[in-house]
């Protein structure tokens, strides 16, 4: 079978892919750059949104600190006789705190390589002072916030 150029020429015609890759890249570019565009303008919302959100909580958080503090403030004032006695309470508390803290600092400093080699000695350190830290971290909070004479929330 022969075959004639001429058909063979109409088969494969000549295509011009310089000017339309240019025109596809453009277009492609151009496209690019409006989806980075639109996600650019997503990303904006979404902040805009967290920003009013946080706002929300920030303002959240000062309306219930301020109810806390005129609650605090009351109490105070309907039992001034118990106040300063939690003021004088919380003064002591906190040097039993500090007494307590030198010795489990002492047994920190004196058991420190038996704590980092075996689990036992750790676990009965925690045993021993955790809670009793946690307990008189609780208890010291709250007996300064009731005996103090201003409201820290406030700032004026």
């Amino acid at each position: 079978m022969s075959r004639d150029p001429q058909q063979a020429s109409q088969l494969f015609s000549q295509i011009d892919i310089t000017a339309s890759s240019q025109g596809d890249a453009s277009l492609k570019s151009h496209r690019h750059e409006n989806e980075q565009t639109e996600l650019l303008h997503q990303i904006l919302a979404a902040l805009d949104r967290n920003n009013d959100l946080l706002e929300d909580v920030v303002a959240n958080a000062l309306a219930n600190q301020r109810q806390r503090g005129d609650e605090l403030q009351k109490w105070r004032q309907a039992n001034p006789g118990l106040a300063k006695s939690c003021k004088q309470a919380a003064e002591s508390l906190a040097q039993v705190q500090a007494d307590f803290l030198h010795n489990l600092t002492t047994e920190v400093e004196e058991n420190a390589d038996a704590m980092g080699d075996g689990e036992f000695v750790f676990n009965e350190f925690v045993d021993r002072f955790g809670p009793r830290l946690a307990h008189l971290n609780g208890v010291l909070q709250m007996l300064s916030q009731l005996g103090q004479t201003n409201d820290p929330s406030r700032h004026e």
